[in-house]
């Protein structure tokens, strides 16, 4: 699932909410969304556990996390 798709089921406010968890700005989870951005290692963990494992942080950032790859502890 990409991140448009997760907040496209979210509610009002869910954005803000996750920029907030993230200690980023709303515009720039929008940049996320949009693909505009691409999210550093750590923030893309931080966004798979935010998100419960719906967006996948192979989804995020697939040259760092191959879907072949054993997933490393998060």
């Amino acid at each position: 699932m990409t991140l448009a798709e997760y907040f496209a089921s979210e509610p009002r406010g869910a954005k803000i909410e996750m920029a907030k968890y993230l200690g980023i700005t709303a515009t720039y989870i929008s940049l996320l969304i949009h693909a505009k951005r691409c999210p550093s290692a750590p923030m893309t963990l931080s966004i798979e556990r935010a998100t419960q494992g719906l967006v996948t942080r192979h989804e995020l950032r697939p040259d760092l996390y191959p879907v072949d790859a054993e997933q490393p502890a998060a």
